[in-house]
């Protein structure tokens, strides 16, 4: 009888054992927050049509665990990101956290230093925060002129390379000189698009929510 008991203590010990080390594996659900503006926020496409739609449908396809904060809003700019990203943090408490601005500072001809302030505190606050951060990046046309173009472009690789965070250089690689892929703004792309700048930014996102 006292073998049986022992046997059984062993057989319990082991399987506490299994469980513990399944819950030491277990990967919680990471919630990935998105903050953008009207290039994230599905203006003028039907609900689900957006990138960030297609980016919750690829995940769920590829059995990636994890929820999409669609915190995006038509006309946001950096300064508008930056003010509301530390109540976005305490709410949802992010492990991603992806930086679609800076494309209506640029329309608007806003300093590009003065935005490029405002995505360093925001990457800044959210490694504060432990979460990882994906900047994407946007060009503005020619017509803003060479120097002016060319210093907002850069102000991207800048980050990236300070705080070695993984860039989309141009999130409309592929889109922005295919007229047909634009709404009738000829500022927004349709729904056609947003297929392709999901594959423009996959790549660097995969790897975050990956990660262990």
């Amino acid at each position: 009888m006292s073998r049986m008991l022992v046997s059984l203590n062993k057989l319990w010990v082991g399987a506490l054992l299994l469980l513990a080390a399944s819950a030491s594996a277990y990967s919680a659900p990471k919630t990935v927050l998105v903050l953008g503006d009207s290039l994230s926020a599905e203006y003028g496409l039907n609900r689900g049509s957006g990138w960030v739609a297609l980016l919750e449908k690829k995940l769920k396809a590829e059995r990636i665990s994890a929820t999409i904060v669609n915190a995006s809003i038509s006309g946001e700019t950096t300064s508008g990101g930056r003010a509301r990203l530390p109540a976005l943090i305490r709410q949802h408490k992010p492990s991603v956290v992806v930086i679609e601005l800076g494309a209506n500072d640029g329309l608007r001809g806003l300093p590009v230093a003065s935005a490029e302030d405002n995505l360093r505190t925001m990457v800044d606050l959210a490694r504060k925060n432990d979460a990882q951060v994906l900047l994407v990046g946007m060009r503005m046309p020619p017509n803003y002129g060479r120097a002016y173009t060319e210093q907002f472009f850069n102000m991207y690789t800048k980050l990236s390379t300070r705080y070695k965070a993984p860039l989309v250089p141009f999130m409309l690689e592929g889109v922005a000189d295919q007229p047909k892929l634009f709404q009738a703004d000829r500022l927004h792309p349709n729904a056609d698009a947003h297929p392709i700048i999901l594959a423009n930014i996959w790549p660097k996102f995969k790897p975050l929510v990956k990660a262990q």
